[in-house]
């Protein structure tokens, strides 16, 4: 198994294909890419549609598949107001490659069995593929994407992120190998020779005591260890110093335990989900999930320092759980509000995944919402990082 990433900030798509293919083809060094997969920048809108026929002449067995985008990443580093193309190729020997492409009218039902998703995918679960996913948010409904397939394919990873670049329905584009389309989802599922271990981190850091919902409402929070909610949270604001009380004002989140049977956990343990209204006649809180009774939650707070404490320990977490593993490469599906908006700085993300899990080819993209795993499940985020490390389960030669 063989990675190559390339990226480039030149403003002809053409010239910029050209340049980013070059490069990768180096990196690969003689074996023929079986994979690309191809991240444009909003820059190149007006070129979208000739995407798929420069990347393809470029890699004429490969299979392709990516998106437009708000910022692109290749070869380690973060393309955010310029210009990006990012491309990456992979040499998978012994790996089955499944592309798909669907629209919102093509999803199975709730009440479908798994085997309409199964023929969505095009893949059984029985193979346990690990599978990328690409939608585009305006036009497919990502969390039932998700949901579907996490009950149809139980035991795989999920992940990717929401095409963007677009603030509207149709400027986005996602592109396979049957050319660029506006609406609905590409990814491709793969299984055989390959395993993919997923890093996600969501940027936020605990704040206070986790407590048991004892009451709730659906999305609405009305009770947590007896007390209101809003008591507690007018309590963690006025212990706080200002660093603190700014962060709960301006980015107060609720983090959602996982897993029931867990009694000592941390941040990464925790599902995040944005508080989104209080009731100060009756002190609940409303938050983006459903909640229940006897489900475990934490507030926390979101900032460049928390995220970047939250990415680190999740990089060596990893890296602890895996001193074996070698990967060949990685995808990156980082949200649209982190980098150097978040950051103040470029390359932050690839830098730090550098420094503590080691040199590899990383493409990726910043998102309009980003998917991976917390706990056992699939889920749609925001302001996260979410990685794929791609690894052979045998080693081979090429």
């Amino acid at each position: 198994m063989r990675w190559s990433s390339a990226v480039s900030d030149i403003s002809s798509l053409t010239r910029a294909v050209d340049d980013t293919a070059e490069q990768v083809e180096i990196g690969l060094d003689g074996p023929s890419a079986d994979l690309v997969f191809a991240f444009i920048s909003s820059h190149h809108a007006p070129s979208y549609y000739s995407v798929v026929e420069l990347v393809r002449s470029r890699f004429p067995g490969a299979i392709v598949i990516g998106c437009s985008a708000g910022g692109v990443i290749g070869a380690g580093h973060e393309v955010e107001k310029t210009p990006g193309v990012a491309l990456t190729a992979a040499s998978l020997p012994g790996v089955v490659i499944t592309p798909f492409e669907f629209e919102k009218e093509e999803l199975p039902n709730p009440d479908a069995s798994p085997d309409a998703w199964e023929a969505l995918i095009g893949v059984p679960a029985s193979d346990h593929p690990s599978i990328v996913l690409l939608p585009d948010p305006f036009t497919l409904p990502s969390e039932a994407l998700v949901e579907g397939l996490d009950y149809a394919y139980p035991d795989s990873v999920k992940i990717g992120g929401l095409a963007s670049g677009g603030t509207v329905n149709g400027a986005n584009a996602l592109f396979s190998n049957r050319g660029t389309r506006r609406s609905g989802a590409v990814g491709v599922a793969l299984s055989g020779n390959v395993v993919v271990d997923s890093v996600v981190a969501q940027g936020c850091r605990p704040i206070g005591t986790a407590m048991v919902v004892t009451g709730s409402n659906d999305n609405v929070i009305t009770e947590l260890d007896g007390e209101l909610p809003l008591d507690i949270l007018r309590s963690l604001f006025d212990e706080g110093d200002e660093r603190e009380k700014r962060l709960i004002r301006r980015s107060l989140q609720i983090g959602i335990l996982m897993d029931p049977f867990q009694d000592q956990f941390e941040a990464g343990d925790f599902l995040i989900r944005n508080v989104i209204g209080a009731d100060g006649d009756n002190g609940a809180l409303a938050v983006g999930e459903r909640i229940r009774e006897g489900q475990v939650v934490q507030f926390h707070v979101h900032d460049a320092t928390s995220a970047t404490d939250d990415l680190g320990a999740s990089l060596m977490r990893y890296a602890s759980d895996h001193p074996d593993a070698a990967p060949a490469g990685a995808l990156l599906f980082s949200g649209l509000g982190r980098g150097e908006r978040l950051f103040g700085t470029v390359d932050h993300d690839t830098d730090l995944f550098r420094s503590l899990v080691g040199s590899m080819p990383v493409t990726g993209f910043f998102c309009n919402g980003e998917i991976g795993p917390v706990g056992g499940s699939t889920f749609l985020h925001g302001y996260t990082s979410s990685f794929a490390l791609f690894s052979p389960k045998e080693p081979t030669t090429v």
